[in-house]
């Protein structure tokens, strides 16, 4: 069956809580993990697989004519499997053994059901993607490519060259995600490598651009089904504005928790915060 549910707001916003408990859960069991960038894109997934906005079969997760979804930012790859596991790709058990031997590494591979490509060295993930619509376009093939690329991940000479190449041929069945957080590793995007102006450059090589909170599930489901409605030729590109470490308000818009462990007091400070 092809999981294309009718989204309901009230229900994706709940399920984003308990994806965010998922993700917690499994990088607390595994001592360590990218916690910060997996929790700012949780919305964006949750729209796209629960709400609606990918076509996808989770009992032939490799059917044919599937969308694909590409995660550049690998590092985040809890997110994704946590959303997968959840659909039933893949029995939620192999959660807890992140990193540790089970089906799960750190960063994804095509030997996890629901996963398309191998990431993590960042910078590739949109030239992939342009390959795969550009695929799509020459077989008359109504499928779409999505690719979440992280802010940081921008600094890549590779991710312009592709954006380049989607523009020129004009590959409107790509729809580029952006999780604009505004910190990398080591703080603000914007103090290491100006980013902005950020909209202009996606305009100026061609793209659609669209601005968003990545964390509103009504305004994010709007703009998947106005990407499947778009008569432009153009790309599309999404700037998702959004917070590290949403959710939990001692890693919010902190840098400190681009990666690492969860100690026990931190952990039930946490879990009760997204269980409030």
């Amino acid at each position: 069956m092809i999981y294309s549910p009718v989204p309901d707001h009230l229900c994706l916003e709940q399920k984003a809580k308990q994806l965010r408990v998922d993700v917690l859960d499994a990088i607390f069991k595994a001592g360590k993990g990218h916690i910060g960038g997996a929790f700012s894109i949780i919305e964006v997934l949750v729209t796209l697989y629960h709400g609606g906005g990918l076509r996808i079969d989770p009992d032939n997760p490799r059917w044919l004519e599937r969308d694909r979804f590409i995660l550049s930012k690998g590092h985040a790859g809890i997110a994704l499997y946590a959303t997968l596991a959840d659909l039933g790709f893949f029995p939620k058990e192999e959660l807890a053994k992140l990193n540790q031997g089970g089906l799960l590494g750190e960063h994804p591979d095509p030997q996890i059901p629901g996963v398309e490509v191998i990431s993590g060295a960042l910078g590739h993930g949109l030239s992939i993607a342009a390959g795969m619509a550009l695929a799509a376009k020459m077989d008359l093939n109504s499928r779409a490519v999505y690719v979440l690329m992280g802010d940081g991940e921008c600094y890549e000479g590779s991710v312009w060259e592709g954006a380049m190449f989607a523009a020129h041929h004009e590959l409107k069945n790509l729809c580029c995600i952006v999780d604009r957080n505004g910190l990398i590793t080591h703080g603000s995007t914007e103090s290491f490598n100006r980013l902005e102006p950020f909209a202009e450059k996606w305009k100026a090589f061609g793209w659609n651009v669209i601005e968003t909170d990545a964390h509103d599930v009504e305004k994010l489901t709007a703009i998947w089904e106005k990407f499947r409605a778009a008569t432009s030729m153009s790309p599309t590109v999404v700037i998702a504005h959004s917070v590290k470490g949403k959710g939990i308000s001692f890693m919010e818009n902190n840098p400190k928790w681009h990666h690492g462990g969860v100690n026990q007091s931190e952990y039930e400070l946490a879990i009760k915060e997204l269980r409030s």
